[in-house]
């Protein structure tokens, strides 16, 4: 039993179980991909198991013929000293020990031991998650946001998975994989000519010449084929900035083809303002002791700075939609913000404005939010919108009971890789309403301190999409 116990210890399966891989990342189209996974790592199991009777049967058979004593046990064979008495056989107790071991380090590195073994050959399917290695958790807001995008043509949705697999390649920091890059943007382009009736069919028809266009510019010279020609040269930079500005595009012509939302909110809330596609929010800071800013675009300290942020109501169109409606009515003009080790909390406990916002969370793989409930990501639940993302914007807590957001207190949060768990998830992951991320000015959220101000809050985009209910206004 020594041996068994040996091999048993190479993959530890008592550690924290969350849905990533190494890359880090999610797929949109999670809880199918986790189901087909588990199903394909039970068959896995089941073949490993088959594999390992047929060599113990084998062993078994060859004792009783003579070749391996019938009265040593197998799994035991490995305890058995080299000095032993035995008669010299073909089949020595080492060699067949040897043997055992290699076959059931197979089979721990194909589906590795549950807990309880031996009384349960079965892999949970969190288990089996993280060691998907179809996984992929956003670990930008550009990504993030794109993935939450509904899908309503499949072959766009193709597109862009087939694309956004070479931002993996190019990763790689020795040899890069242009051939594997050349097949997704073949592929890609592939789906772009031959969908492409429904893909423009999917626009509205107050939108089609923009669709139209912006389909060309996917295709055409600037999109695809400059893509191909960067893959051709092995010029990896030219890659990466062809294959950021082709993806972009794709999401702007997906949010085209996506005008609304695909469900309503519960009965209960149909009176709360609600955000039905995307907006987007300036925030205008100030010291609030009286220093500067450092932008990114240069040109010297500055008294003042902005940061946008894109909300996504496809995702949390109630919580977006609170947020959108208190800005308009100036809520949050002459805020101050208090910093944390991990956040940055808008220094305001409520006054009474705003609504009473449900927990509101949109796991990935499913049609429409839950609310009121938490998720749990060692069973396998991941958001569409992840918290594990730098400069993620959430509501905070209601103070009087945690399946409750606060009506107006938001925070940024300031994801670290260093001080999250397995995988790079955050340990508050799914316990928040996430409801957008800071897409420009990233580089003033780590220059803010307790006592700044957010002199003002402007809906700059996206007031067409907020749906204010005559009760609520």
């Amino acid at each position: 039993m020594s041996m068994l116990m040996s091999v048993a210890t190479i993959v530890p399966t008592s550690v924290p179980r969350c849905n990533v891989d190494v890359n880090g990342e999610l797929s949109a189209n999670y809880t199918a991909s986790v189901r087909k996974f588990s199903s394909r790592r039970s068959r896995t199991s089941f073949a490993a198991r088959s594999c390992i009777s047929a060599s113990v049967e084998e062993n078994m058979t060859n004792a009783a013929e003579g070749s391996v004593p019938a009265s040593q046990d197998v799994l035991a064979s490995s305890s058995v000293s080299s000095s032993s008495t035995a008669s010299p056989r073909p089949w020595s107790t080492k060699v067949l020990g040897s043997a055992l071991a290699a076959t059931l380090t197979l089979a721990q590195a194909l589906s590795p031991f549950p807990e309880n073994f031996p009384g349960s050959w079965s892999v949970p399917p969190a288990e089996a998650v993280l060691y998907s290695p179809d996984t992929k958790v956003p670990r930008s807001a550009e990504v993030a946001l794109r993935r939450a995008i509904p899908v309503v043509n499949p072959s766009m949705r193709k597109m862009q998975e087939s694309l956004e697999d070479i931002f993996y390649l190019l990763r790689i920091p020795q040899r890069k994989s242009y051939g594997s890059m050349e097949s997704d943007v073949k592929r890609a382009l592939q789906l772009a000519l031959e969908d492409k009736d429904a893909i423009l069919a999917a626009v509205p028809a107050d939108m089609k010449q923009k669709g139209l266009d912006l389909y060309n510019d996917i295709i055409g010279p600037r999109g695809l084929e400059k893509m191909l020609e960067a893959i051709a040269n092995k010029d990896p930079d030219k890659v990466s900035i062809r294959l950021a500005n082709t993806l972009e595009k794709i999401a702007e012509l997906e949010i085209i083809q996506a005008p609304g939302l695909a469900f309503l909110p519960p009965a209960t809330y149909q009176d709360y303002p609600r955000l039905t596609g995307r907006a987007t929010i300036a925030l205008k800071l100030e010291k609030g002791d009286g220093s500067s800013f450092t932008v990114a675009s240069g040109g010297g300290p500055q008294k003042t700075a902005v940061l946008e942020i894109v909300l996504d109501g496809y995702s949390a169109p109630l919580t977006a939609g609170n947020f959108s409606d208190l800005v308009l009515k100036g809520k949050y003009n002459g805020i101050k913000l208090r910093t944390g080790e991990q956040s940055i909390l808008c220094d305001d406990q409520g006054d009474g404005v705003g609504n009473t916002l449900p927990l509101e969370v949109l796991p990935a793989g499913e049609f429409q939010p839950l609310y009121q409930t938490t998720l749990n990501v060692q069973d396998g639940e991941i958001p569409v919108l992840p918290l594990s993302v730098y400069g993620a914007v959430a509501m905070a807590h209601n103070t009087a009971a945690e399946d409750y957001s606060s009506p107006s207190q938001f925070f940024f949060y300031l994801y670290d890789k260093r001080n999250a768990g397995l995988g790079g998830l955050a340990f508050d992951e799914g316990q928040f309403s996430v409801f957008g991320y800071v897409t420009k000015g990233k580089e003033l959220l780590s220059q803010l301190k307790t006592g700044d101000i957010i002199q003002s809050a402007t809906m700059i985009s996206g007031q067409d999409k907020l749906v204010v209910p005559n009760s609520s206004s």
